[in-house]
């Protein structure tokens, strides 16, 4: 039996996160497998129509993956080699050769230096 003094309640918490919307809605890369729907080439052309000249197609040697499109302006912060092999080490572990995955990826640079005072 409950009680006069009982009180009870039911609550949602919702977290809602907006952002602006970006074209092309891929934000900063596809990575693309072998037998996806969509292939490397019209992805590429899906992406010049949209933001011409603003991301360039890897593509790849790898049993799952045929390419990744990736936004210039991270390939002028890291080099492709050391981030190509970050972004195969990830996605391999959940696409399948049918899929296309698509990223948000930001890099923040820290600089420490250390300079003799006169």
């Amino acid at each position: 039996m409950i009680g006069e003094n009982n009180v009870s309640s039911r609550k949602a918490t919702l977290t809602l996160k907006i952002s602006e919307f970006e074209v092309p809605p891929m934000q900063d890369m596809l990575i693309i497998g072998r037998k996806a729907p969509i292939g490397p080439e019209a992805v590429r052309r899906m992406a010049e129509a949209l933001s011409p000249e603003q991301f360039t197609l890897i593509k790849m040697d790898h049993p799952k993956i045929e390419a990744v499109l990736l936004r210039n302006s991270l390939l002028q912060m890291i080099d492709e080699k050391l981030l190509m092999n970050i972004i195969l080490e990830e996605a391999e572990r959940m696409i399948s050769d049918s899929m296309v995955l698509r990223s948000e990826l930001k890099i923040a640079i820290s600089v420490q230096r250390e300079v003799d005072l006169l």
